[in-house]
C-alpha cells in the first residue's frame, strides 16, 4: 500500500468515527446526564465558578492529594485551551458559517455535565501509587465501578487510545501549530523551535504534576486573560459591526436553507453545517465527555469528589464560553469571514484568519499577538496532556517506566515541530474518538451514582451558602 492510499484510508476512518453517529454520542450523553442530575450542573454554576476563584481553591490544605483545587483546574485546562479556541474557531465558522458559534455553545452547555461526571467519578474511585501520589482517571473508574472483566477490559481500551492521543492530538500536532506559527509571522527555524520545545518540556515534566501544575497554575491563568483583553481590545475597535456581527451568528446557526454571499463573502451557511463543524469543534476544543481532563482532576486535594468535580466542570465554560466566544465575536465583528487572503488568493481560513480579525484593529502588533497566543496555548497543551499520557502508561505498565515515557514524550516534540504531521493529525483525531467511546459508555453505566451524589451535595452547598450570609 502505498503512503497516498494508507493516507486516503486513514481519512476514510477519521470521518467515521468523527460522523454523526459520535458528535450524537457525544451531546446526547451530555444531555443525558444533564437532564439526569436535574440541570444541577446549570443551577450551581454560580457556586463552582465562585469556588473556582476562591482563595482555598488554592490551597491543598483539604482532604487528600497531590495538588491544589484550582492546580488540577488550570493543568487540564492547559490540555484543552489550545490551538482550537483560535485555529478551531475560525476553521469552523468558515466550514460551518458564523452560526458554527452558537452550535459551539449549545454542545458546551451540555458538556458541563459530562465534564462534571467524569472528573468526580475519576476522584471518587482514585487510588494511591507506590510513589504515594494519586492516580486516577476513567480506567480506575471502569476498573472499580463496572463490573468485572468488562470494566478492566474497558479501562484498559481507554487508557491505551489515550497514550496515543497523548502523543498526537497533545504533543505532535501542537509542537507543528508552535513552529509553523513562528516561521511563518517571524522566520524562526523549525529545528530551532523543535529543540527549545524539546528541552523546556522535559525540563517541566520530570517534576511531575507539581512541576507542570506550578507552570500550569501561572501561564493558563495569564496567558487567557491576555488573550481575552486583546480580543476585547478588537471587538471594541470594531464596534460598529458588532450588532451585525451577532445577528450574522445567530441568523446563520438555524438557516434551513442554505446561504452564501452578502457578509458572507464566499461561506456557504446553513443549520446542519452549522451544526455539524459547531458541535466538533466545540467538543474538540474543550474536550468533555473525552475524559482526558478526569485524569488531572484525580490528582486534586479535596474533601468530597463532589466539589471538586464542579471546579473541573468550569474548565467547559472557560474554555468554550469564553474564549472561543472572543475568537468568534472577533471575527464576525471585523468582516474578515469569507474574504480572499491576498497574499495566497485563497479564503483565508484557521489561523490566518483569526490574525486577519486581530490585525483590522491592532495592525501587525495582531499578527504578533495570535501567534504568541497560538504559541503559550500550544505549549500548555503539550504540558497538560503529557500528564494525562503519563497516567494512563502508568495504568498499563508501571509507575517505574514513567521516566521513560517522559523522556520519548519530550523527543517526539522535536519530531512535531519539524516535520509535516497532516497523518498525524488524523492519527491523533481517530485516537481520540476510541478514546471516548468508552468513557461515554462508563459515564451512561454510572449516570445514577453521578446523580445521587450531585443530589447528595446540595445540602452542602445549603449550609456553606447560610454560613456566609450570617
Amino acid at each position: 500500500m502505498s503512503y497516498k492510499d494508507f493516507f486516503n484510508a486513514v481519512s476514510a476512518i477519521d470521518d467515521i468515527v468523527w460522523g454523526p453517529a459520535m458528535l450524537i454520542l457525544l451531546v446526547g450523553t451530555g444531555i443525558f446526564l444533564t437532564v439526569r442530575t436535574g440541570f444541577l450542573s446549570w443551577r450551581n454554576l454560580p457556586f463552582a465558578l465562585k469556588s473556582t476563584l476562591s482563595r482555598e481553591a488554592r490551597k491543598a490544605d483539604k482532604g487528600t492529594g497531590d495538588v491544589s483545587p484550582f492546580s488540577a483546574l488550570t493543568t487540564a485546562l492547559a490540555a484543552t485551551i489550545g490551538t482550537g479556541n483560535i485555529v478551531g474557531v475560525a476553521t469552523a465558522m468558515v466550514s460551518g458559517g458564523p452560526g458554527a458559534l452558537v452550535w459551539m455553545w449549545i454542545s458546551a452547555c451540555f458538556g458541563l455535565t459530562s465534564k462534571f461526571t467524569e472528573c468526580m467519578l475519576s476522584i471518587k474511585y482514585r487510588e494511591v501509587n507506590s510513589k504515594g501520589e494519586m492516580s486516577g482517571g476513567p480506567m480506575y473508574t471502569m476498573k472499580k465501578a463496572l463490573p468485572k472483566g468488562f470494566g478492566t477490559v474497558l479501562g484498559w481500551l481507554f487508557a491505551f487510545f489515550a497514550v496515543i492521543a497523548s502523543f498526537g492530538i497533545g504533543n505532535m500536532t501542537q509542537g507543528n501549530s508552535i513552529s509553523s506559527s513562528l516561521y511563518s509571522t517571524a522566520g524562526v527555524s523549525t529545528m530551532v523551535v523543535g529543540i527549545v520545545l524539546t528541552v523546556l518540556t522535559l525540563l517541566i515534566i520530570v517534576g511531575g504534576i507539581k512541576s507542570i501544575s506550578k507552570v500550569s497554575s501561572v501561564v493558563v491563568p495569564t496567558m487567557a486573560v491576555f488573550y481575552v483583553i486583546a480580543g476585547i481590545i478588537v471587538i471594541i475597535g470594531n464596534i460598529q459591526n458588532v450588532p451585525a456581527g451577532l445577528v450574522m451568528i445567530f441568523k446563520y446557526a438555524f438557516s434551513v436553507k442554505a446561504v452564501t454571499g452578502g457578509a458572507l463573502g464566499t461561506v456557504t451557511a446553513s443549520l446542519m453545517q452549522a451544526m455539524r463543524y459547531g458541535v466538533a469543534r466545540g467538543c474538540f476544543s474543550n474536550e468533555a465527555g473525552m475524559g482526558s481532563a478526569a485524569i488531572t482532576a484525580a490528582a486534586a486535594s479535596t474533601d468530597n469528589p463532589v466539589r471538586q468535580g464542579y471546579i473541573n466542570m468550569t474548565g467547559t465554560f472557560w474554555d468554550t464560553i469564553v474564549v472561543c466566544s472572543i475568537t468568534g465575536l472577533c471575527i464576525a465583528s471585523s468582516g474578515m469571514l469569507g474574504q480572499i487572503d491576498p497574499a495566497t488568493g485563497k479564503l483565508y481560513t484557521g489561523a490566518a484568519l483569526t490574525i486577519a480579525a486581530f490585525k483590522t484593529v491592532m495592525g501587525d502588533a495582531g499578527a504578533w499577538l495570535v501567534t504568541i497566543g497560538i504559541a503559550l496555548f500550544a505549549f500548555s497543551t503539550i504540558l497538560g496532556w503529557e500528564y494525562h499520557g503519563e497516567k494512563a502508561f502508568e495504568y498499563i505498565f508501571s509507575e517505574k517506566l514513567v521516566l521513560i515515557y517522559r523522556i520519548v514524550f519530550s523527543a517526539v516534540v522535536f519530531v512535531g515541530a519539524t516535520m509535516n504531521l497532516e497523518l498525524a493529525w488524523k492519527l491523533s483525531d481517530i485516537a481520540n474518538a476510541l478514546m471516548a467511546i468508552p468513557n461515554l459508555i462508563c459515564m451512561l453505566l454510572l449516570s445514577g451514582e453521578a446523580a445521587r451524589d450531585m443530589k447528595a451535595f446540595q445540602s452542602v452547598i445549603k449550609k456553606e451558602k447560610a454560613e456566609k450570609q450570617q
